[in-house]
């Protein structure tokens, strides 16, 4: 007989799910929704700091979005 006290089983968590097509039409639509936003505050940093080391608007959106829309589907 196992001892199940000591080492109990995981249990999968809810965020440990598949990320289904809901998630991604979210995110594709957030993730539109935030590109040209994106630009413009990179636009905006590569002028104020005068270099091209900087994130990409590209990259930017996909963080935003990332961020965002998990907050939709944890409420």
């Amino acid at each position: 007989m196992t001892d199940m006290t000591s080492n109990p089983p995981r249990v999968r968590s809810r965020q440990a799910r598949r990320r289904g097509l809901e998630f991604k039409v979210y995110f594709a639509m957030i993730f539109a929704l935030a590109l040209p936003f994106a630009s413009a505050r990179w636009v905006r940093d590569v002028i104020q700091h005068r270099t091209l080391d900087l994130r990409g608007p590209l990259a930017r959106a996909w963080a935003e979005a990332d961020r965002t829309t998990p907050l939709i589907f944890s409420v």
